[in-house]
């Protein structure tokens, strides 16, 4: 598997783990048992750990689009 595909679907997991943790941040999602759930620390928390996922993506994309031109 070229470094581009895993890049991109690694980056897919974390962007979906950090959208899973803001949501329970938010008490969306989620059992009412967890320490994220309704805890404002998770909201940023899980924000961040989205915004690396895009960025990881954002690279396996821009490697994938430079290998073919």
């Amino acid at each position: 598997m070229k470094i581009s595909n895993s890049a991109i679907i690694v980056g897919l997991i974390v962007l979906i783990a950090g959208t899973i943790f803001h949501l329970q941040g938010q008490a969306i999602v989620g059992p009412e048992s967890s320490f994220m759930y309704s805890n404002p620390d998770w909201i940023t928390y899980g924000q961040q750990i989205s915004i690396v996922g895009i960025l990881i993506t954002s690279f396996g994309v821009a490697l994938k689009i430079s290998k073919k031109g």
